[in-house]
């Protein structure tokens, strides 16, 4: 600590220098880019052709593919570790904003869980080996180690400014990029398929993810052991979903960073970096409790309603769908009127805007704007069939009225979010006199020039001061208000919210399939393309507010 303090303080007496200019970086950028277009589109091409039976691309080959493409990853990330991170002065800056503790943590949780459901995979594929191919017992093992050695990679490198092999680097997080987009796309038009198969008993919806199906009565799965392994790990395969957009997401950010140069002046802004990390001790603390209360017991009531929804799917759905409903429209109405105080203390509040460069703020901005597309096709859409269709019920008013508080509770709590995200930092209020100040240390300069100077390291972006005089925060503790502790509520409120409406959908409740109302309006055909296509997004979205919320309670 000592040492950074004597970097720290050197670097603020000497006068401020401007960066140098970067280099010339869009024809490095162009040419990952077209890379990553053309793997991702032949991915895309070859899963979407063997979603149907009548096309004549096996499953086979799909996982060919995607068994190529995570090999060829792998070892560029070993290249990178054992290579171009090592090389001198490689990785001269550390951005602070990247890689934040909850999404790495995230990440690292979907990782153990997708190796999880590799072994169920690998279990299932084994029960009937003699008539399988050895391409589908090897995917998933390729696949856990792909995980492995990916998860690793992200955890000591999300930080990273590479200067070492530029056009080489990007071209290889555009390729890892495009592999985990790919096994993201695989890992939904399974899971899609299967669900739409599951309502609708129709075999011509059937793909390969039910081989028994695909291949006659060749590899029947009867044992007790091939049912368990091929139950777990469809009920697993959200999070092998939320793991793949959660490593594109930080892959996109170190392939911004990439050759990036970054001045002392940068480390103002706040970010992921900044404010301390939440543990569970101190999860609640400086609140008023009101949040994480009325939050814990949406959750509960939540998990409650989804139970009943799954048990009752085969006999009572209406009253089952009438529950879920009416939950959803007090939990999303709840949800919008939070997030609209929460905009609307913000109107009181003094800090200031951030506008410094933050390439993982524009990433989570523009994440949470496009995944909310998603729920505001399906929304729009089953607002046009229950507003035109005939005769109206209860089951059409409770679907209208859901459809509508979804929309406007994806409007007003990406207004709320992305507002929190953009703030400054809370202003540390005055101490009265005879108090000492907690969590600040003051450097005294002339005892630190005496003091013996620490070997170059990377700099970490976000930890030079602005002035001479500012002091080095080591461990924030500014005073919190009412609003701050309103706002954290909010976050803390919105947060468990967010992750019962994930748990829903992602675990198998399809409403969409269950009320009739459009699928007698639009055809079976249209609303699954509809649905299959928009839920996923939507999925995401509640996962993806989940981390961004979390930075919401740390820098409130």
């Amino acid at each position: 600590m000592s040492e950074e303090l004597v970097q720290s303080t050197k670097e603020s007496s000497q006068p401020s220098v401007p960066p140098p200019r970067e280099g010339w970086k869009k024809g490095g950028r162009m040419l990952s880019v077209l890379l990553s277009v053309n793997v991702l589109l032949l991915a895309c091409t070859l899963i979407s052709s063997g979603a149907f039976n009548k096309v004549a691309v096996y499953d086979t080959d799909v996982f060919a593919l995607l068994t190529a493409m995570m090999l060829l990853t792998t070892s560029w990330i070993l290249f990178y570790l054992f290579r171009t991170s090592r090389r001198p002065d490689a990785v001269p800056y550390l951005d602070s904003h990247a890689g934040p503790i909850w999404l790495q943590g995230g990440l690292v949780l979907f990782g153990v869980c997708t190796l999880i459901m590799d072994v169920f995979k690998t279990g299932y594929y084994s029960s009937f080996f003699e008539c399988q191919s050895a391409i589908k017992i090897l995917h998933p093992i390729i696949q856990a180690v792909f995980v492995i050695v990916q998860t690793y990679f992200l955890w000591v490198s999300a930080k990273d400014c590479i200067h070492a092999h530029l056009d080489l680097t990007r071209c290889g997080l555009m390729f890892t990029l495009a592999t985990n987009l790919s096994i993201w796309m695989a890992a939904v038009v399974d899971e899609s398929v299967h669900q739409a198969h599951s309502y609708s008993g129709n075999s011509s919806h059937a793909r390969l993810t039910s081989d028994a199906e695909r291949a006659g009565e060749a590899c029947p799965c009867n044992t007790t052991f091939c049912q368990i392994f091929e139950r777990g790990y469809f009920y697993l395969y959200p999070f092998n979903i939320e793991y793949s957009l959660f490593a594109s997401t930080i892959v996109y950010v170190m392939w911004k960073n990439v050759g990036r140069l970054i001045g002392p002046s940068h480390g103002h802004g706040h970010g992921h970096g900044h404010g301390h990390t939440p543990t569970p001790a101190s999860l609640f603390r400086e609140t008023f409790f009101i949040g994480p209360v009325l939050g814990l017991f949406m959750f509960v009531v939540g998990l409650g309603v989804f139970i009943i929804y799954e048990v009752q799917e085969t006999r009572g759905i209406h009253k089952a769908l009438v529950l879920y409903y009416s939950f959803n429209v007090v939990c999303l109405g709840l949800m919008t009127l939070v997030s609209l105080g929460g905009s609307i203390i913000y109107r009181f509040d003094q800090r200031a805007m951030d506008h410094h460069k933050n390439p993982t703020r524009t990433v989570d901005v523009a994440l949470l704007m496009g995944a909310a597309l998603g729920q505001y096709a399906i929304s729009y859409y089953s607002i046009v069939a229950v507003v035109v269709r005939t005769p109206r019920d209860l089951m059409g008013g409770l679907n209208l009225a859901y459809s509508l508080l979804m929309i406007a509770q994806h409007t007003f709590q990406n207004v709320f979010i992305i507002e929190s995200l953009h703030r400054g930092p809370p202003a540390i209020q005055g101490n009265p006199p005879n108090e000492p100040v907690h969590g600040l240390t003051y450097a005294n300069q002339d005892a630190l020039q005496t003091l013996p100077a620490c070997p170059p390291t990377p700099r970490l972006v976000g930890s030079t001061p602005a002035e001479p005089q500012e002091a080095v925060s080591i461990f924030p503790a500014p005073q919190r208000n009412w609003r701050s502790k309103c706002l954290k509520d909010i976050s803390l409120f919105l947060l468990l919210c967010n992750v019962i409406l994930w748990i829903m959908p992602a675990f198998g409740a399809r409403p969409h399939f269950n009320n009739n109302l459009e699928l007698d309006f639009y055809g079976y055909s249209l609303w699954a393309a509809i649905v299959n296509i928009c839920l996923p997004f939507g999925i995401f979205y509640r996962m993806h507010a989940v981390s961004s919320l979390l930075e919401v309670y740390v820098l409130s």
